[in-house]
């Protein structure tokens, strides 16, 4: 009996370890290899920063941030171990109290209600394992979480539970989540708010601080209890953190709202150079070239010079028109009136209901708030006349002709007047439909410092700065000029200003005109570049022979198709803002063509360099050559088209440029160490109104940022090569000044091929003057 027993526990105990076998061997047959967590590389944001260091963008499909367990804050680990597995850093990767505990809970409830899993566990399910609850699944768990456990350290295990895990409204980990909850980084957390992150994996939806804060408060007690109950704080520091006042306010996002048309040039670049799937999920450091001071400056320019384009061609009416005035009474209800408030205070515009309107002005409405609107900030709401200037059309002076009751329109701050009437005065604003954009960079490096695609990211992605196509007009010029002084012209070569007719191949004639529609006779190569002459660029043109200025136009990389005729010599061939910005810089460098660079470094999470860039110049231009041309551009701002640059008070060269019925407006400005272009224009292109040229469209914008950031440089001269002489020129002649005569102009010649006769001694009427100073008042 004993025998046959005995011979009964034998063949249960094999048949129990062959079922075990059995089992290890059909669980683990489809186990994961862990060595795979070598190769763990959870989604994580990319960061676009600028040369200031400032958090321009962040690019993601999983908002997470690496974040190692040193740069936590100290209470952090604590907390998520206390409401999590606070035995975790003395078990093997399974706490069978634990799972025994959740078992006799699953009983009791007739299904897996609770698991007991560690953290290591919970690192296991989420990189190898599907979250669906099943016995084997758990099994497979417990096996990989053992093993996990020989393979890292506890460090190394803590720190990706606490950068994988999910912890509501789209934050995963913790850094993320402190961004997201408490606007501060890991590092900063103090007790109170680490705690109620902690109390967040259990259910992030349900216990999320913005929508649940009542049932996030009981959690993050729990978690403090915890604490208190393992000793891991003392009772005074449990008070202080159940009192804590939390205050949820999420970290601000910058994307999209500083430099957007920059930060999606950068993202066309990083998708470009490292695929999509790195850009959104490779946790990127990325530095950018751009200047915060600048590119702010940049936007506020071209958004000003925009609006005043558009009032230039009057008034096109009110935003929408409410028929009855309950819809114009339930929009008012619906305007939170604060952030009107502040959006006023900030300079910016808001949307005001016309709620009354006579002569002198109209009074307007906005939430809860009555303002005034004057006939005086309505005098630019004339009606267009495309064929005059607005100085020519007669201002209003009737406000009824601009507004009726119940217009919804857009207003600005004007001033504030608590004790008046009406507390708020403001001016009457109307969106541009004309667009633009500004790109600025230093000639030296290339680094494009502020680029701004158009009036509104959110309105129009389309970027007018590098990908935008149009007719450069005479801001084309200076290279006709620079081939010019390359095949021998000088400053002083006299060129005839005369009518001129042009028979193409198929027959066809052209009859190309000055913008003044008149001509001036033999005139200097100097006055011709200065007061943009078209008559004497295509006699030129014609005389060097226009494949050398194509060739040349290629040689300062402007990768355009060129056909074979005169009509380039005034820049008929369309082109990008960035490529005509990098053909200028070999007038500014001495010779140079500089590639714009917009990314300086790109690094992993682990600070590897994954890309740097370098300075890319190559030489076109003699130094002489390139001296002459910017010389002679610092004259089209002294004394031609360029004259509003003047206010900048020190050596500024540049070149405006404007197409066939003031359809594109462009200026090209510089300095050693900025180069700035502005263009102007409508998407469709189409006459933008009289007078609305390169000078008065386009250098305004120019100005006005310049005016911002010039200060953050020292006045700087372009500096003088060997080889060139400088000589006093008379202007009628070309010839060398005659002495004690006051109208001349001091020329640079490459040496040998300066006049050397002297112009006969006369006293005829002197050569206009430039504009004068005091119309730089028009600017503001």
């Amino acid at each position: 009996m004993l025998k046959k027993i005995l011979l009964i526990l034998l063949i249960f105990v094999i048949l129990f370890f062959a079922g075990a076998v059995g089992l290890y061997f059909w669980i683990t047959k489809d186990l994961p290899d862990i060595r795979k967590i070598e190769d763990y590389k959870p989604p994580l944001t990319t960061v676009v920063y600028s040369r200031n260091k400032k958090v321009i963008g962040y690019f993601y499909k999983e908002k997470r941030f690496f974040c190692a367990l040193s740069n936590m804050s100290k209470y952090v680990p604590i907390a998520f171990l206390a409401a999590e597995d606070s035995d975790f850093y003395h078990h093997k990767g399974i706490d069978f109290f634990s799972i025994l505990r959740a078992a006799i809970k699953n009983l009791e409830a007739g299904s897996i209600v609770q698991g007991g899993s560690t953290i290591t566990q919970q690192v296991v399910k989420s990189l190898f394992l599907t979250p669906k609850k099943s016995y084997r699944r758990k099994l497979k768990e417990a096996i990989l979480a053992y093993r996990l456990e020989k393979y890292l350290t506890k460090d190394e295990i803590l720190t990706i539970y606490l950068n994988q895990i999910y912890l509501g409204h789209g934050a995963y980990g913790v850094e993320a989540a402190a961004r997201t909850y408490f606007g501060k980084h890991a590092s900063q957390l103090n007790l109170a708010e680490a705690a109620m992150l902690a109390g967040l994996p259990k259910a992030p939806s349900s216990y999320d601080p913005y929508l649940h804060f009542d049932r996030a408060k009981k959690r993050q007690k729990y978690v403090l209890n915890r604490l208190l109950s393992l000793g891991w704080i003392t009772k005074e520091m449990y008070e202080e953190a159940l009192n804590y006042p939390l205050k949820l306010t999420p970290m601000e996002d910058p994307t999209w709202k500083i430099g957007p048309y920059y930060l999606e040039e950068v993202r066309r670049w990083l998708i470009d150079h490292f695929g999509e799937k790195m850009t959104y999920t490779g946790g990127l450091i990325v530095y950018t070239a751009m200047d915060i001071e600048h590119q702010k400056a940049a936007e506020e320019a071209l958004r000003y010079g925009l609006v005043a384009s558009t009032k230039r061609r009057g008034w096109r009416g009110p935003i929408k028109h409410f028929e009855f005035d309950w819809e114009a009474d339930e929009f008012l209800k619906q305007q939170d009136t604060k952030k009107c408030i502040e959006k006023l205070k900030k300079g910016e515009w808001i949307k005001v209901v016309v709620a009354d309107v006579r002569k002198e002005g109209a009074v307007i409405k906005f939430g809860d708030q009555i303002g005034w609107i004057s006939v005086k900030e309505m005098r630019w709401c004339r009606k267009p006349d495309p064929t005059k200037a607005p100085e020519e059309v007669p201002p209003i002076d009737d406000a009824t002709e601009v507004l009726r009751k119940n217009d919804l329109v857009f207003a600005s701050l004007k001033k504030e007047s608590p004790n008046s009437k009406y507390r708020w005065i403001l001016s009457l604003e109307q969106e541009p439909l004309v667009e633009g954009a500004l790109l600025s960079l230093d000639p030296r490096t290339g680094d494009v410092l502020a680029l701004v695609g158009g009036y509104d990211f959110n309105r129009s992605q389309f970027n007018r700065a590098t990908q935008a196509k149009r007719q450069p007009g005479s801001a084309f010029k200076p290279i006709v000029y620079s081939v010019a002084i390359d095949n021998g012209y000088t400053p002083a070569s006299m060129i005839l200003d005369a009518p001129i007719v042009i028979k193409d191949k198929e027959g066809r004639y052209w009859k190309p005109e000055n913008y003044e529609e008149t001509v001036y006779g033999p005139t200097l190569l100097r006055t011709a570049l200065v007061k943009s002459r078209n008559l004497v660029t295509i006699r030129i043109a014609q005389n060097i022979g226009i494949k050398k200025i194509i060739q040349r136009a290629k040689e300062l990389e402007i990768n355009e198709e060129f056909p074979n005729n005169l009509s380039v010599s005034l820049g008929s061939v369309s082109l990008t803002l960035l490529e005509l910005c990098r053909a200028y810089t070999a007038f500014a460098t001495g010779g140079y063509v500089v590639e714009p660079r917009f990314v300086l470094k790109v690094e992993d999470v682990w600070g590897n360099v994954l890309y740097e860039s370098k300075v890319i110049k190559k030489k076109v231009l003699s130094s002489q050559t390139a001296y002459i041309m910017s010389y002679l551009l610092k004259e089209v701002v002294r004394d031609g088209t360029g004259w509003r640059a003047r206010v900048l008070k020190r050596p500024v060269a540049g070149k405006t440029g404007t197409t066939n019925d003031q359809k594109d407006a462009w200026f090209i400005g510089f300095t050693p160490y900025l180069l700035t272009g502005v263009f102007v224009g409508f998407d469709e292109p189409k006459p933008m109104g009289k007078y609305e040229t390169g000078s008065r469209a386009a250098c305004p914008i120019w100005v006005k940022y310049r005016l911002k950031v010039e200060d953050k440089y020292p006045v700087e001269d372009f500096p003088k090569p060997e080889g060139i002489v400088m000589a006093r020129i008379d202007p009628k002649t070309g010839l060398l000044a005659p002495p004690g005569e006051k109208k001349a102009y001091l020329l640079p010649f490459k040496a040998g091929t300066q006049p050397t006769k002297i112009a006969p001694v006369r006293s005829e009427t002197p050569i206009p003057n430039a504009p004068k100073e005091e119309l730089l008042k028009e600017l503001f």
